[in-house]
């Protein structure tokens, strides 16, 4: 009886040993391919925040081009508004009387925005407003000495001068309020 028992008991581990080491065979192969899944993962996961970096840089340079232009046009907007009234008091025949000093600094920032916005000027002044406002940034004080012309007759040069500031200044403030949406 003790033979019959010893030999079940053998039997018994036999059989569990096998059972054993197939489990082992078939927990080392789930192992590998888990291995090679989390290999998989990890190049995923290192190609996607290569990507997110990618992204972010081109973000923040775009972030930093925008607070460049928007910086530049509330500059420009500034400036316009300051020519604006600058003019607006002296509007109307009285720019003989304007100091040389104001004349000249109106003459200065329609120069200098003329040539920084050129192209978002292009589509927005006609060629003869651009010849207008290049003439009078050239030369301010001869611009409103010359005689006018017949079409002038009724529409002082100074006045075609102002409208096209406040035309710029509103192009540039529909520019910012689009480019801030």
């Amino acid at each position: 009886t003790n033979d019959k028992e010893k030999t079940k008991s053998i039997a018994d581990a036999e059989a569990r040993i096998e059972d054993l080491t197939t489990k082992i065979e078939e927990l080392t192969a789930m192992s590998a391919r888990l291995n090679t899944e989390i290999k998989n993962h990890e190049k995923e996961v290192a190609k996607n925040q290569e990507a997110l970096d990618k992204a972010t840089a081109i973000r923040e340079k775009q972030l930093a081009e925008f607070n460049a232009e928007e910086k530049d046009l509330l500059e420009s907007i500034s400036a316009l508004k300051a020519a604006v009234t600058v003019l607006s008091k002296h509007h109307g025949g009285a720019f003989l009387q304007m100091p040389r000093t104001h004349l000249m600094s109106v003459a200065a920032t329609v120069q200098y925005q003329m040539r920084k916005h050129a192209s978002l000027l292009q589509a927005v002044l006609t060629p003869s407003e651009r010849r207008a406002a290049t003439a009078f940034a050239q030369a301010p004080q001869d611009y409103f000495d010359a005689a006018p012309t017949f079409k002038q007759s009724y529409a002082p040069q100074s006045g075609e001068i102002f409208g096209i500031l406040r035309q710029m200044k509103e192009t540039f403030e529909s520019n910012l309020s689009a480019s801030q949406k």
